[in-house]
């Protein structure tokens, strides 16, 4: 299966990388690196932080055939290798960014530092579910999908609150190639790693909104059980008056959890 091209956008100040951690964020299906700026901008002074694009969404060149979710998984250590070659890195990502954070746990677990998987699960949704939605936008682009996506997406108040932020994400949404879109839910479709969790070494928290009906609290703490059981580190956090899409809807303390995390990761590391 081929491994899609990863493009990704600094989101902390300019400056050279290397001499503050690296954290590496994904995004939610149909969203861009936009859905990361509050949250980048919280962490930005003491982490460099890089949010990469799903294939045909914000700055990712479009996939012309179909991949996996562990494909994508390899994609983000080779986008890492392009800009810090071999780097241990932080990674945070929600949704279909986060069940990409389960594979790089699962699969490149020696380059991860922490793990913060968001508004996610080891399976979501189900295929019929995904593949008939593959096949609506195939067919009707990805506009077709706002409505249900902003329903889905925010919690109730959230765009009346946040006009300019709701309607850039969604602008996103509208923007995406409906094909690679297409194919980001086939890959859904076939994503299910609830057997492979005890494999996951590295110190993870999974947070749930709980207003998410995608990815409901039950997900996240299926996924910190299933970490705990084969020996890992985990916990799950719900957040109140949170949908889908937590580091849009709740900046400052998703970046406050993903603070207390990274730090405990790094002193941990420090102490080894």
């Amino acid at each position: 299966m081929a491994k899609p091209a990863l493009k990704a956008a600094l989101l902390s100040p300019q400056r050279p990388l290397g001499e503050h951690p690296l954290l590496v964020v994904g995004p939610s299906l149909g969203t861009s690196t936009i859905l990361w700026n509050r949250t980048a901008s919280v962490l930005g002074n003491d982490y460099d932080v890089v949010a990469w694009d799903l294939p045909g969404h914000g700055v990712s060149p479009a996939a012309t055939e179909t991949f996996d979710v562990a494909a994508l998984a390899d994609a983000v250590v080779e986008l890492v290798d392009s800009i810090a070659p071999g780097e241990a890195f932080h990674y945070a990502g929600v949704s279909l960014g986060g069940a990409t954070g389960l594979q790089l746990g699962i699969k490149h677990g020696e380059r991860l530092k922490s793990l913060s998987v968001q508004c996610s699960g080891a399976k979501l949704g189900t295929p019929e579910g995904w593949l008939e939605r593959a096949e609506t936008v195939r067919s009707q682009g990805t506009p077709v999908m706002i409505q249900g996506s902003a329903e889905r997406w925010f919690a109730p108040g959230f765009m009346e609150r946040e006009p300019e932020l709701s309607s850039r994400l969604l602008h996103a949404l509208r923007d995406a190639d409906r094909f690679s879109y297409a194919f980001c839910c086939e890959a859904l479709a076939a994503f299910d790693v609830r057997e492979d969790l005890g494999s996951i070494r590295v110190p993870t928290q999974v947070i749930a909104g709980a207003l998410d009906g995608v990815a409901p609290p039950s997900f996240a703490e299926d996924v910190a059980a299933g970490i705990t059981a084969g020996g890992g580190t985990a916990t799950a956090v719900t957040l109140e008056g949170v949908a889908h899409l937590a580091p849009a809807e709740a900046p400052a303390h998703v970046a406050e959890l993903m603070r207390s995390l990274i730090t405990w990761a790094e002193s941990r590391g420090a102490a080894k």
